[in-house]
C-alpha cells in the first residue's frame, strides 16, 4: 500500500493505515438512490483511487456494487483496503427472510464476494444487520469467520452495528473494527465510538455526511437511512440554529468536518457517484476538523436542542 497523500489513521488493532475519508460503494447500487450507468461507476471508482482514498466499503446487499469493484478496479487491488459484509442472504433455506448467520450462508457470501470483486482476500468482513451476541453464539458465526481468516480469505473481523447490541459487541472483545452511524444530528453513538476505540478496535463511521445537513440542492437526503425519520434531520438542524457557524461553507461540508472532529474516528465512508460531490468531500477533508471553538459551540447548541 503506497502513501496516498491524504491524512490517514491506524484502524485500531488491524494496523491498516486508512485514509480519514473512505468510499461507500452503496452508491453504485444502480437504482437504490439514483440510476448509475456502468460508465459512471467506472469513472467514480477510478476517481476515488486517483484521489488517494484507500478504504472502500461495500456489501453483497448493494446490488451490482461488488461486481463494479471487481470489473473496474481489481487490477489496482494493491491500492486500497476492501471491506464487505456477511450475513446477507446468499445460501439460505427457502422461506428465510432478512440476514442469516449460519456457517453455510457466511461462507457462501464471502466466496461470492471474492468472486465478484476478483480478489483472493477481503481486508475486513463485517456482520451486516446488527446480529445480537446470542445470535452470533448460537450460530457459531465468529468461529466461521475465524476459519476463513485461517484460510487467508478474510484478514479482519468487523461489526456493522448499532445500540443497544453494540455495547455487547464491544464487550465481546472479538471485533477488530466497528462500523457505526454518526453525524452532528445523530449523536446517539458518540460515546460508543469512544468505547470501541478504547477497546482497541478500529472505528468506521457511516452517514457522517448525509445524516443531518441538507444536500447541495437543499433537499434532505435521508433516503438511504431507513432508521432516520424523514423530518428529523430538518427539524433538529433548525432547532440547533447552526447556520451562523457555517461561515459561508455548505451545510454538507460543515457536517462532514464535524464528523472528522470526533477524536476517536478512524475513517468515515461517504458514497457518491457524482464527481463534484467527491471533490467537495475531498475539499472538506483537506480543511480537516472544525476549529476547536466552533466545534465546542456546535456541541453546545446541539446539546441544547436535544434537551428542548
Amino acid at each position: 500500500m503506497t502513501d496516498t497523500g491524504l491524512p490517514t489513521r491506524t484502524l485500531g488493532r488491524t494496523g491498516l493505515q486508512v485514509t480519514r475519508l473512505g468510499y461507500g460503494a452503496m452508491s453504485l447500487d444502480n437504482g437504490r438512490l439514483t440510476p448509475v450507468t456502468p460508465e459512471q461507476a467506472e469513472a467514480t471508482l477510478l476517481a476515488v483511487l486517483d484521489a488517494g482514498i484507500n478504504y472502500i466499503d461495500t456489501s453483497p446487499d448493494y446490488g451490482e456494487s461488488e461486481e463494479c469493484i471487481g470489473r473496474y478496479i481489481s487490477h489496482r487491488r494493491n491500492e486500497f483496503f476492501l471491506a464487505s459484509k456477511c450475513g446477507c442472504p446468499v445460501q439460505v433455506p427457502e422461506g428465510s427472510t432478512g440476514h442469516v448467520y449460519t456457517r453455510e450462508n457466511i461462507v457462501a457470501g464471502v466466496e461470492q464476494s471474492l468472486r465478484r470483486m476478483r480478489t483472493d482476500y477481503l481486508d475486513v468482513v463485517q456482520f451486516h444487520g446488527n446480529p445480537s451476541r446470542a445470535t452470533l453464539e448460537e450460530t457459531g458465526a465468529i468461529e466461521t469467520l475465524r476459519d476463513l481468516q485461517r484460510d487467508g480469505k478474510v484478514r479482519y473481523i468487523g461489526m456493522s452495528g448499532v445500540l443497544p447490541d453494540l455495547a455487547d459487541h464491544i464487550a465481546m472483545g472479538v471485533f477488530d473494527e466497528f462500523q457505526i452511524p454518526y453525524s452532528a444530528l445523530q449523536r446517539e453513538h458518540e460515546t460508543a465510538i469512544a468505547e470501541a476505540r478504547r477497546a482497541g478496535a478500529g472505528t468506521v463511521i457511516r452517514g457522517g455526511a448525509v445524516r443531518g445537513a441538507p444536500a447541495p440542492d437543499k433537499a434532505w437526503s435521508v433516503r438511504r437511512l431507513p432508521e432516520v425519520a424523514e423530518e428529523r434531520p430538518r427539524t433538529f438542524w433548525e432547532r440547533a440554529r447552526l447556520d451562523d457557524l457555517l461561515d459561508g461553507a455548505p451545510a454538507i461540508e460543515f457536517t462532514l468536518r464535524f464528523t472528522f472532529s470526533h477524536p476517536d474516528l478512524d475513517t468515515t465512508i461517504v458514497g457518491t457517484a457524482n464527481p463534484a460531490h467527491l471533490r467537495a468531500n475531498l475539499d472538506a477533508l483537506a480543511k480537516g476538523p472544525l476549529p476547536a471553538d466552533v466545534y465546542a459551540e456546535a456541541l453546545r447548541r446541539l446539546d441544547a436542542a436535544a434537551s428542548e
